[in-house]
């Protein structure tokens, strides 16, 4: 004699996996603003309604909900709605540009440092020891203040932050590959130091090296921010979300709109990039499955 299964019985085992590979509420929240943050950079241009340096002069501090200006006016009547989107634009070249060589500079040393050990490990951990030790704040008021400051300057100072990071994870998961022993069988195949750091020592500490630039990218929008509040960053007619937040301090107490919506995207943006960092180092970090 055989029981009856219900149909809910026979699809729970199928359910129950896809469920657990469905990301956290937080996490999909956090995939759904980078998206959009993704989106409204490459198309500013189709999306935004004015000309950053449009000024209405009868519209000026105008507040949010006024018809044409959702999201108010500034102090020169420019329409703020149409300078955040040209500001998340600007900060996302600025942060993914600055994260890109930064995690290609700090790979670089470290699998050198790796490869030929001696003085070269011993030079690259120095200046790994000595950027750490570096106030980056103050070197980089002190180098924008002394060049001027310019988008390109701008992204190569942005880049050698953290690259110290990058370093110390690639020389060590290098010298912990060439322990295991594939590295050592390419070799003996007669396989070149770049085949063998390129092909296959970085493909599996690729998933760290990502993690840890989800870790510096929100901290490279952040410290673009605070040199834009400064001044020393990215320069008008052009707009960040720092410079938005800096010019609206002002006007804080009777027209507010115009420096909370670049707080709120700054906000919200890097707390998106810490939970999406957090999630995928669970997912790609081997131990813990």
């Amino acid at each position: 004699m055989t029981l009856a299964t219900s149909p809910s019985d026979t699809t729970t085992p199928e359910r129950a996996p896809r469920a657990r590979r469905l990301p956290p509420p937080a996490v999909t929240f956090g995939l759904t603003w980078l998206g959009l943050m993704i989106l409204c950079a490459i198309f500013a241009d189709l999306i935004r309604p004015y000309d950053i340096t449009q000024m209405d002069l009868s519209a000026r501090l105008s507040p949010p909900g006024t018809p044409g200006h959702w999201l108010g006016t500034d102090e020169l009547g420019r329409d703020v709605l149409s300078r955040l989107i040209q500001s998340v634009r600007v900060s996302l070249v600025i942060a993914f540009g600055a994260t890109l060589i930064s995690a290609v500079f700090g790979t670089t040393l470290g699998f050198l440092a790796a490869q030929f050990r001696g003085v070269v490990e011993h030079v690259v951990v120095m200046l790994a020891d000595f950027q750490a030790a570096l106030p980056f704040l103050i070197m980089s008021l002190a180098v924008l203040a002394f060049f001027g400051s310019s988008m390109v300057l701008l992204v190569c100072l942005m880049g050698f932050y953290g690259w110290e990071r990058y370093a110390r994870i690639a020389r060590g998961l290098a010298i912990s590959a060439g322990a295991q022993g594939y590295a050592a069988a390419v070799v003996q195949l007669g396989a070149t130091p770049r085949r063998v750091y390129l092909h296959h020592i970085l493909p599996n500490v690729a998933s760290t090296l990502i993690v840890s630039m989800t870790l510096t990218f929100p901290e490279i929008i952040l410290m673009e921010s605070g040199l834009s509040f400064l001044g020393l960053g990215v320069q008008p007619p052009d707009t960040s979300l720092g410079n938005m937040v800096g010019f609206g301090r002002e006007y804080l107490t009777n027209a507010p709109w115009i420096m909370l919506g670049p707080a709120v995207v700054i906000m919200l943006t890097t707390l998106s990039i810490s939970l999406v960092g957090d999630w995928l180092r669970d997912r790609l970090d081997p131990t813990i499955r």
